[in-house]
């Protein structure tokens, strides 16, 4: 039979471990359970366009692609230009208005991401991020 003292350590060492699975458990919920709420996927021209009628009603996405050459003309609010798809010759093009300042680093041929909603059939975003490569170059000073 087995001394009072042992069987105390038995239940201690049962106990430790049930609390430091429990622990365990809960840390891996905190840190992974709502990582699919924090990942932002976009959707380039195709996918949006056949998702339409998913986000008829108003709900916002994000739709990345590139500006297509010689689309983009200011209007008094922002811009107006055409994303196509970055990855395949399948000629898909979505026009969008964006209201608010453009980015910086904005123009044709550049990459962007917009996050905005369906107006009929243009795409209208308040929120722009382009894409640039790593290359820093100063601006040219003029030569006096």
């Amino acid at each position: 039979m087995s001394s009072p003292t042992r069987m105390g350590l038995s239940r201690y060492r049962l106990l430790a471990v049930a609390a430091v699975g429990v622990l365990a458990v809960l840390l891996g919920l905190l840190l992974f359970g709502n990582l699919n709420r924090n990942l932002v996927y976009y959707l380039d021209p195709a996918e949006a366009l056949a998702q339409q009628a998913d986000y008829g009603d108003g709900r916002r996405f994000q739709l990345g692609g590139l500006v297509e050459e010689g689309s983009v003309t200011t209007t008094a609010d922002g811009v107006r230009f055409t994303v196509t798809s970055t990855a395949g010759p399948d000629g898909t093009t979505i026009p969008v208005e964006y209201r608010g300042s453009p980015a910086q680093l904005f123009g044709a041929g550049i990459g962007v991401v917009l996050e905005g909603f369906w107006r009929g059939p243009v795409f209208a975003s308040d929120t722009m991020k382009v894409k640039h490569d790593e290359n820093y170059r100063p601006p040219e000073s003029e030569s006096t």
